[in-house]
C-alpha cells in the first residue's frame, strides 16, 4: 500500500500532510510513502529529512497520483475550489483521497469526487469521540489559530498587553475578550493571560464556564437564557431572536476592552454575527478586533475574509488560514492526526470501509461513484429541491 504526499497548491498553504518524524509509523504498519518533492519545503521539511526515515521522492503532482493509493492532503477539492479542480484529471478510479474537504460548506465537489471514483475521506468530520481524538485536525488547527490570533492583536494593538511598574510610572495592563469557548477560544485566553492581558470570555454553552476560569479568564454571564450545546460539543446554531439578545448584553462588554476576538463557527452554516458595527463604534479607537470566523462570513458586521478594515479607528482583522502561517508546528500536528487515521483506516492491512466503524462512517464521504455520507447528501438534495 503507497500513500502519496503533494505539495499544497492552496494559495499561501504552506502546510504538509506527512511530515518526516511519523513516516517510521506508517513504515512499520507496511506502507510505502511516495512524496512530491519540494512538497515540505515551506514548512521546513526537506527532501532529504523524507528520504531519511524511508519515503521515494519523484518530480511531480502526476507522479505522485500514478503512484499511490492513497493520496494525503491538507486541502482537497472542496477546501481547494480552483486550484484543485485541476487533480481531477489525476485522479485514478479506486484511489482513495484522504484530507480537509469541506463537504459541508462545498457538497456539490464530493459530486465530482465521485464522479472521478475516488473514495474520500474528510477529516472535518472526525466524530468527537475519545478513541478519534489523535485524529481530530479541527481542534489541533484551532490551536494554531487561537495561539496566532492573540499575537496579531498584540501586534496591532497601540498597547502592551502586560501590566508593568517602571520608572515612567504604572502600565496597565490590556483588556481582551474572546467570543466562543471552544478550542481556538481556549488557547486564545490562555495566551492571551501569558502575555499579561486581563481577559473575559464569552460562550453560549455555560458548560464552558468552569474551562474558561481555570484558565485565569472572567467568564461574562449574558442574562439571556440559551442552549447552545450543538452535537460533538460543538455550538449549535442559534435563532436570530436569540442572536438579538446577545448582541444587546454583549455591547457594553465589547465596547470595555481593546481586544475582541472572535471565535463562533458552526460547522457548514455561515458564522453568525455576533459583533455589529455599532459594537465596534462604541470601541475606543486604537481597539484590535480579530475574526476567526472571516472565512464563514465573520462574527463581526464589518469583517472582510483576508483584509484589514478600519472604522473608526479600530482595526477589524479578517485573517483566513491562519495554521498556514505556522506551517512547522501546525504541519507537525496535522501529520499526527492524518497518520492515526491512516494507521486506522488500514489496520488490517487493506483499507477498512466498515461503515459500522464510526469514524469510517463519519468520514467516508465518497465511494464507488456516489456520495455516501449521509450529511453530505441531506445538502444535495436540499440544493436540488
Amino acid at each position: 500500500m503507497k500513500v502519496g504526499v503533494v505539495q499544497e497548491s492552496f494559495p499561501a498553504e504552506y502546510r504538509v500532510a506527512l511530515v518526516p518524524a511519523g513516516l517510521p509509523q506508517l513504515t512499520k504498519a507496511g506502507v510505502e510513502v511516495v512524496v512530491q518533492a519540494g512538497a515540505g519545503t515551506a514548512a521546513g521539511y526537506p527532501d532529504e529529512a523524507y528520504r531519511e526515515r524511508g519515503a521515494a521522492i519523484v518530480a511531480s503532482r502526476q507522479e505522485v497520483f500514478q503512484a499511490a493509493d492513497i493520496v494525503a492532503q491538507v486541502r482537497g477539492l472542496g477546501a481547494n475550489l480552483e486550484n484543485g479542480a485541476l487533480d481531477l484529471g489525476l485522479i485514478r478510479s479506486g484511489q482513495i483521497l484522504v484530507g480537509l474537504c469541506d463537504p459541508l460548506g462545498e457538497p456539490k465537489a464530493a459530486q465530482q469526487i465521485a464522479a472521478a471514483g475516488a473514495a474520500q475521506f474528510s477529516l472535518e468530520l472526525i466524530p468527537r469521540i475519545t478513541r478519534a481524538q489523535s485524529m481530530d485536525v479541527l481542534s489541533s488547527m484551532a490551536t494554531v489559530a487561537g495561539y496566532k490570533a492573540v499575537l496579531m492583536a498584540a501586534d496591532q494593538l497601540p498597547k502592551m498587553f502586560p501590566m508593568m511598574m517602571t520608572a515612567a510610572g504604572t502600565i496597565t495592563p490590556a483588556k481582551v475578550f474572546v467570543v466562543g469557548a471552544g478550542v481556538a477560544g481556549l488557547q486564545a485566553i490562555a495566551s492571551a493571560k501569558r502575555l499579561g492581558a486581563v481577559v473575559e470570555a464569552y460562550d453560549v454553552r455555560s458548560a464552558v464556564k468552569e474551562q474558561i476560569e481555570s484558565l485565569g479568564a472572567k467568564f461574562v454571564e449574558l442574562p439571556v437564557e440559551i442552549s447552545g450545546e450543538g452535537q460533538g460539543g460543538y455550538a449549535k446554531q442559534l435563532d436570530e431572536a436569540t442572536i438579538a439578545k446577545q448582541r444587546e448584553f454583549m455591547k457594553k462588554t465589547v465596547a470595555a476592552n481593546d481586544v475582541v476576538i472572535t471565535t463562533a463557527a458552526v460547522p457548514g452554516k455561515r458564522a453568525p454575527v455576533l459583533v455589529t458595527a455599532d459594537m465596534v463604534r462604541a470601541m475606543a479607537p486604537g481597539s484590535v478586533i480579530v475574526d476567526l470566523a472571516a472565512e464563514r462570513g465573520g462574527n463581526c458586521e464589518l469583517t472582510r475574509a483576508g483584509q484589514t478594515v478600519v472604522d473608526s479607528g479600530v482595526k477589524i482583522l479578517g485573517p483566513t488560514n491562519l495554521p498556514a502561517t505556522v506551517p512547522y508546528h501546525a504541519s507537525q500536528m496535522y501529520a499526527k492526526n492524518m497518520t492515526t487515521f491512516l494507521l486506522h483506516l488500514l489496520k488490517t492491512g487493506v483499507p477498512n470501509f466498515n461503515v459500522e466503524d464510526e469514524i469510517i462512517r463519519d468520514t467516508l464521504v465518497t465511494r464507488d461513484g456516489q456520495v455516501v455520507q449521509q450529511r453530505v447528501l441531506e445538502l444535495l438534495n436540499k440544493s436540488a429541491s
